[in-house]
């Protein structure tokens, strides 16, 4: 019960976090890309701020010797660069450049009940289950590029 009181809270901050710096604004994320044109730098300080927050929150929490409520830290990725992580980090990039919505803030803009939201994250479910799909259904045929 603790774990899933955690993880809402945790997601309610992350959502509120989306909210107040606008990146659930598709226009936003898209300024941000839009390099060549109006630039809206916004998005590389959001980025900063979150990974400064997060690097010293791992820096503080990977010290004890097990974390609040579980019994044990989840293990590293292993670090592979394979067909997966390429194809999947190419597909989530066009798909992110187009669209302007990547998961998370798809899954806040959800409350908003505009339609293009409910498209986008039915698109991105079925992709996840079109991938988990092939994954499985050809488990020993992807192989790693590098280690």
């Amino acid at each position: 019960m603790r774990q899933t009181i955690a993880s809402l809270l945790t997601g309610f901050i992350f959502g509120l976090g989306l909210c107040l710096s606008h990146m659930t604004d598709p226009a936003v994320v898209q300024g941000f890309l839009d390099i060549a044109g109006a630039w809206d730098p916004t998005l590389l300080f959001v980025m900063g701020g979150g990974v400064a927050v997060a690097f010293a929150g791992y820096r503080y929490v990977l010290r004890w010797k097990q974390p609040l409520w579980a019994p044990r830290f989840p293990a590293a990725p292993s670090g592979a660069i394979d067909t997966p992580l390429l194809s999947g980090a190419a597909i989530f990039g066009i798909g992110w450049g187009l669209a302007g919505y990547c998961p998370g803030p798809a899954l806040v803009s959800l409350a908003s009940g505009r339609r293009v939201i409910l498209l986008f994250v039915a698109a991105m479910l079925i992709g996840m289950i079109a991938a988990r799909w092939m994954r499985t259904s050809r488990s020993g045929s992807m192989s790693p590029i590098a280690r």
